[in-house]
């Protein structure tokens, strides 16, 4: 008898005990459910408004713009203008669902440290995030790509993202570039200064649109090649 209370395994602790211990973690881990969820509904208002409305601006453009911009909607963009960009970003963004699955492959197979960004997820940096690189950025980024291919068509998506992006230092979207550069607008553009605009992507502040070099050229191939074998039709 006394061999059997020395020995025997202390009392499990009484449910209700660590139901009220657990309590304060649950209250935590709802309240947190509760605000992600408000906050990818304020994500999603913020797409489909951005759906139908132009975006005025975004937090680069207000920071570092300097030549004066207009928006340009995408039939008086040249189509060629639309392919060149195309090519040199993003060639398969016609068949992808905001993400190129096969490019990113490509890119871990080679163990290269270039980026597999579309232009989908360009457009959601550009009008909705910041510039730089983080955790941060890019898990938002993540989050608003599928978004932005679900509620824009994908002429929508590339209007927005040449009415945003940067050609060149303080100069944003194609109205501002094809003026600028060329003297001209973006409907007028021809086949080699499309090419030579588009070339300056993805490092505007270091490319000059200038004059034409290897990168012009064959981004002026690709959209020739891009038009020729349909990756082109959704533009």
């Amino acid at each position: 008898m006394v061999l059997r209370i020395l020995f025997s395994p202390p009392a499990a602790e009484p449910v209700a005990a660590l139901s009220v211990r657990w309590r304060p973690l649950r209250r935590v881990l709802i309240w947190l459910r509760w605000l992600a969820l408000r906050f990818l509904a304020l994500m999603a208002a913020l797409v489909m408004f951005y759906a139908l409305v132009n975006p005025p601006t975004t937090w680069t453009v207000a920071s570092e713009a300097t030549a004066p911009r207009a928006w340009v909607d995408i039939e008086d963009i040249a189509p060629v203008l639309r392919r060149s960009v195309v090519a040199a970003e993003d060639a398969n963004f016609c068949l992808h669902w905001g993400f190129d699955m096969a490019e990113i492959r490509k890119v871990v197979a080679s163990g290269s440290s270039r980026g597999a960004s579309t232009l989908t997820q360009q457009t959601a940096k550009n009008v909705f995030l910041w510039q730089g690189r983080s955790w941060t950025r890019k898990v938002l980024e993540t989050a608003f790509t599928p978004m932005i291919e679900a509620f824009w068509s994908k002429r929508r998506i590339l209007e927005v993202y040449l009415n945003v992006v940067e050609f060149g230092p303080g100069i944003f979207g194609i109205g501002a570039a094809a003026r600028e550069y060329f003297g001209t607008t973006p409907d007028r553009l021809t086949p080699v200064q499309a090419a030579r605009l588009a070339a300056v992507l993805p490092a505007p502040k270091t490319r000059s649109p200038g004059g034409a070099s290897r990168r012009s050229r064959a981004i002026a191939d690709g959209a020739a090649t891009i038009e020729r074998d349909g990756r082109a039709d959704c533009l």
